[in-house]
């Protein structure tokens, strides 16, 4: 028979309850864990309500453990890390199936948008030489891709270059995009979840990303499913802002359903 000492956490916290403390190092474990917590799911879990999780969660943010978002928490290197763009190679077959099936969304002929990324550049890898289509974009990489392309003119947006991920930023690609409008856009994200829609770590790129949606007719959103359920720091557009969603089917089941159910068309290849 198991001694006094063995008792496991979720019969001691019925007898007795957890002290802030140590329902603070399960809340840490579990995002340490998971790059995230519930903070629903957690109350039920510790037998305590949302109320005293959201303060619990308070404590730990206040300490720079974690950073609270709408519905729980997540890691802070969650919403803080931004891999290079020549680091970007995670995923590379499912990026290309992604670019792959966005061209059934492309037009025959009008304008278009591609936003920077790592996904959006491998659609303008295999972007077709028989369409007469003027393209703009903020990413310098895209856009010596495309340029080539005999049949396309291609714009870039201006403004300051990122050296994390040859992006143009800041007033000149914003004053550029607020007078915009174009047929399709393709975007991209760093995080896409339904407690907190489209989100990315950088101020600069967050304000142009938001521009970008409003600039476009039509907004196809390619991203892989280690972008679903991702949680960034900064938030730009909601689930709304999107016409259509591509990714991978890597997804995770629950992810999946929770974005259908929140309205949002996806397609997974």
């Amino acid at each position: 028979m198991s001694g006094a000492n063995d008792a496991t956490p979720s019969r001691r916290r019925a007898d007795q309850g957890l002290y802030a403390s140590q329902r603070q190092q399960v809340l840490l474990r579990t995002v340490r864990g998971t790059g995230r917590v519930d903070a629903a799911a957690a109350a039920e879990e510790l037998n305590v309500s949302t109320e005293t999780i959201r303060k619990d969660l308070i404590g730990l943010e206040r300490l720079g453990l974690l950073r609270r978002v709408h519905g729980g928490a997540v890691a802070v290197d969650e919403l803080s890390f931004e891999p290079s763009v020549s680091a970007r190679t995670e995923f590379m077959d499912e990026k290309r199936r992604i670019a792959r099936a966005a061209l059934d969304e492309l037009p025959q002929e009008g304008t278009l948008f591609f936003d920077n990324g790592s996904t959006t550049s491998r659609l303008a890898e295999v972007f077709p030489s028989d369409r007469e289509l003027t393209v703009f974009t903020n990413s310098l990489p895209i856009a010596l891709m495309l340029v080539n392309r005999p049949r396309l003119t291609v714009h870039t947006l201006g403004g300051r270059v990122r050296g994390r991920t040859l992006a143009e930023v800041d007033n000149w690609a914003v004053r550029a995009l607020s007078e915009l409008r174009v047929d399709v856009a393709f975007l991209g994200t760093n995080g896409l979840s339904v407690e907190r829609g489209l989100t990315t770590p950088d101020g600069a790129e967050a304000a142009v990303k938001r521009m970008m949606y409003g600039a476009a007719r039509r907004r196809i959103l390619l991203a892989d499913h280690s972008k679903v359920g991702h949680v960034s720091m900064l938030k730009y557009a909601d689930l709304s802002d999107v016409d259509l969603l591509i990714t991978d089917d890597g997804v995770d089941d629950r992810e999946l359903k929770k974005l259908r159910a929140a309205g949002l068309a996806v397609r997974c290849v």
